[in-house]
C-alpha cells in the first residue's frame, strides 16, 4: 500500500501545480485521478483557456493575474515551447464605458491604468476598422490590451504532468477516489473505485466539481454549473488569425460571449459562454449543448460575427464550473478534519492562476502564510450569497 506525505486528489490545473510545489520542496508526494491525463471531462481540458488581468473592481485578483502572466512565460521557457500566446485581450461594450451596464469593463480599464498597465480606448469607428471580423455599429466602445492572451490548456496540464513525473511524484491515472479514509477524526488517505487504497499524512482534494461530493460540508457553499463552448472552422481564417486577432469578450458583462482567435494548430475558433450556466451533477448529467445554446450563439454570430454564422461546428462541450456562492477560490485547510486540505472553487476563472494556485494550496496545506491566501480560506456563506464577479453576464 503507497504512503506518502502528500496525497493529491486530482491532477487538473490545481492539483498538478501543488503536487509540482511541493514535491520542489523535497516532500514524497502521490497524485491520482480518474481516468487520464488531461482527463477529457475536466474543467482543465480543451484547447485554450484565456489568461487575463481584466477583473473589475477587484484589484487583487488582478495583481494575482499579472503574476501569473510572467508565470506562463517562465513555463514557456521551461518547457522549451509556446503554452501561453500573448495576443492581447479586447473588451468589447455595446455602449459607452460610462454606462452603468458597463461597470465591469470601466472597472477593469482603470484599474489597469492604477497599476501601471497602457490598455488602447477605442471607439465606435476604431473597433471594426482594427478587427475587420466584427461586424460594424454593435460595439460602440471598448479597450485592447495587449499583456493577455490564451492558454493551451489541456496541453499544458499534460505537459505539467509530465514534468511533476519527471521530479518525482507518483502520479497514478485510472484511479477514482470515492472515499477519504478517516481514523479518530484525521484523513489518512483516500480509497478508489479500481478497489486501491493510498495513505498519506496529509491529503488535499482539489478534485474539481467532484470535490464537495468527496466532502458534503462543502455542497452547502459550490454548486456545479455546465456552460457551452463551440469550435468553429472558418472559412475566411485570416480575419481571426494571430498576432492581429486577439482573445476578445464581446459585452461579456451583459451577454457572457467570449472567444479566441484561430487555434495555432487545431484551426478552430473557439466561442463559449461564461454566464450563469446550467446546474447540474458531475456524474450523474449528460454534458451535452442544447438546441437553445446553438440558437443563441447564431444570434450571436449574426450580429457580432457575420463571417462565422454559416460556418461549420465541428466539436461542441459544456464546461464544468466548480462555482462557489461567492466566486471565491475555496483553498483551506478543513476546520474539524486532521490532514485535510481542499483546493477549489475555480468559478470558470481559475485555470489562468494556475502559476499561482500550487503555491497557494501548498501553503494552506503546510499551515504557511500567503498574502492572497486569507480571502479564499473555510467560511460561512448563506444560500443567497452572490457571485460577486463581474464578467459572469446577465
Amino acid at each position: 500500500m503507497a504512503t506518502y506525505d502528500f496525497l493529491v486528489v486530482g491532477a487538473g490545473i490545481f492539483g498538478i501545480t501543488t503536487a509540482i510545489e511541493l514535491r520542489q520542496k523535497g516532500f514524497k508526494v502521490g497524485t491520482l485521478n480518474p481516468g487520464s491525463i488531461p482527463h477529457p471531462l475536466a474543467a482543465s481540458t480543451d484547447i485554450s483557456k484565456i489568461v487575463r488581468m481584466e477583473y473589475g473592481s477587484d484589484f487583487d485578483y488582478l495583481k494575482m493575474a499579472d503574476q501569473c502572466i510572467d508565470g506562463w512565460k517562465s513555463w514557456n521557457e521551461l518547457f522549451n515551447t509556446t503554452l501561453y500566446h500573448e495576443v492581447g485581450f479586447l473588451l468589447l461594450c455595446k455602449k459607452k464605458m460610462e454606462d452603468p451596464s458597463q461597470e465591469f469593463e470601466k472597472s477593469s480599464y482603470g484599474n489597469l491604468i492604477l497599476a501601471g498597465h497602457s490598455p488602447q480606448r477605442l471607439d465606435e469607428a476604431s473597433i471594426p476598422e482594427r478587427f475587420p471580423a466584427i461586424r460594424p455599429g454593435i460595439f460602440v466602445d471598448g479597450f485592447f490590451h495587449p499583456r493577455a492572451g490564451f492558454a493551451e490548456s489541456g496541453r499544458a496540464v499534460a505537459m505539467l504532468t509530465e514534468y511533476a513525473r519527471q521530479l518525482g511524484v507518483d502520479i497514478q491515472e485510472q484511479q477514482t477516489v470515492h472515499e477519504l479514509i478517516k481514523e479518530a477524526g484525521t484523513i489518512t488517505g483516500a480509497r478508489t473505485r479500481e478497489g486501491n487504497s493510498y495513505l498519506s499524512s496529509h491529503t488535499i482534494v482539489c478534485a474539481g466539481a467532484f470535490t464537495p461530493y468527496l466532502i458534503p460540508e462543502l455542497l452547502p457553499y459550490i454548486k456545479v454549473t455546465g456552460h457551452p463552448v463551440f469550435h468553429i472552422q472558418p472559412s475566411k481564417p485570416d480575419l481571426f488569425d494571430m498576432p492581429d486577432f486577439p482573445v476578445f469578450a464581446a459585452d461579456i458583462s451583459n451577454s457572457g460571449w467570449y472567444g479566441f482567435p484561430t487555434h495555432p494548430t487545431e484551426k478552430v475558433i473557439k466561442i463559449a459562454n461564461h454566464g450563469k450556466g446550467l446546474d447540474l451533477h458531475p456524474e450523474d448529467d449528460e454534458r451535452v449543448v442544447l438546441p437553445q445554446d446553438h440558437e443563441k450563439l447564431k444570434s450571436f454570430l449574426e450580429e457580432t460575427f457575420p463571417s462565422l454564422l454559416e460556418q461549420k461546428i465541428v466539436y461542441t462541450r459544456r464546461c464544468v464550473y466548480t462555482d462557489t456562492l461567492d466566486g471565491h477560490f475555496w483553498i483551506d485547510q478543513h476546520p474539524a478534519l486532521n490532514g485535510l486540505t481542499i483546493g477549489t472553487g475555480g468559478s470558470g476563472h481559475g485555470y489562468k492562476m494556475g502559476p499561482v494556485l500550487g503555491k497557494l494550496i501548498a501553503a494552506a496545506a503546510l499551515g504557511e502564510t500567503h498574502p492572497w491566501l486569507d480571502r479564499f480560506r473555510w467560511r460561512e456563506l448563506a444560500e443567497d450569497t452572490l457571485n460577486v464577479e463581474e464578467a459572469r453576464g446577465k
